[in-house]
């Protein structure tokens, strides 16, 4: 009787973490959930969440680029008119200071507030 020897295989590969993190930003993840919150049959509070794991390469060929026009992320965002919301701001005070400085009569210069004198 001849016995055959089989040779036995072993999976060898294994990923580290920063391969499932690679392919997982170059492929991209949506996790979604709701949540909600009823008491006798009357919705109290309903939050979806919707959250999506990708690269900013992979984003932006999904067409999410967001932060690119958030002030609040870059400086080179702007406001739908085109100027920054500070020189709107400071444009608008200006108005209004003006519109109240020909509202109001010249200021008078205060009096002394008097006081009881104890005898």
């Amino acid at each position: 009787m001849i016995t055959q020897q089989r040779a036995m295989t072993h999976a060898v590969e294994t990923s580290t973490l920063a391969d499932i993190l690679e392919r997982v930003l170059d492929k991209g993840i949506v996790i979604a959930g709701d949540i909600k919150i009823r008491l006798v049959d009357v919705e109290l509070l309903t939050i979806q969440i919707r959250l999506l794991i990708a690269s900013v390469d992979k984003a932006k060929e999904l067409g999410i680029d967001w932060w690119a026009r958030n002030p609040d992320l870059t400086s080179k965002a702007a406001t739908p008119e085109g100027q920054d919301d500070g020189d709107e701001l400071r444009r608008r005070v200006a108005q209004l200071e003006a519109q109240v400085g020909a509202k109001q009569p010249a200021a008078r210069p205060r009096r002394r507030a008097r006081t009881k004198r104890s005898r």
